[in-house]
């Protein structure tokens, strides 16, 4: 009954840490839009904190992951699709970083981007987490 509470409390903050990730970037295309100086600091306000909150949570995500797997004993590791999986979570992890340096760059007025850019962008998330429910589901390998 424990591992199932671990299981439910990774699932829980993958979820919220997905939704930050997908919404993060929504902020960017408004930002790269607006031309409004107090706009664009609420905008990076926003960035800033969401990004620090969904950061937590993709702690959280990997702590109860690992904890899952201790408790499973890392069976499951030997399946090619658990080493794809890790690999697209990787991927998000990095992603991650990239939008830290994107925040970063917004608040002190560095962004060279366009806002069609960001609109692409921001599909990169959604693009890993249906490979990666996919995999964890259908186990294709």
């Amino acid at each position: 009954m424990f591992m199932l509470w671990v299981k439910a409390l990774h699932i829980i903050f993958v979820i919220s840490w997905m939704a930050g990730l997908l919404y993060l970037p929504r902020l960017f295309v408004n930002h790269a839009m607006v031309d409004d100086v107090a706009t664009k600091q609420q905008l990076a306000l926003m960035e800033s904190k969401l990004l620090r909150f969904t950061t937590i949570l993709a702690k959280l995500a990997v702590i109860f992951g690992v904890w899952y797997g201790f408790l499973l004993g890392w069976e499951f590791v030997g399946g090619g699709w658990m080493h794809a999986k890790l690999t697209l979570v990787l991927g998000l992890g990095a992603f991650h970083i990239y939008c830290a340096k994107l925040v970063r760059d917004f608040a002190a007025g560095r962004n060279t981007r366009s806002h069609v850019w960001f609109r692409w962008f921001n599909e990169i998330p959604t693009v890993l987490m249906i490979a990666i429910v996919i995999l964890v589901v259908v186990k294709p390998f």
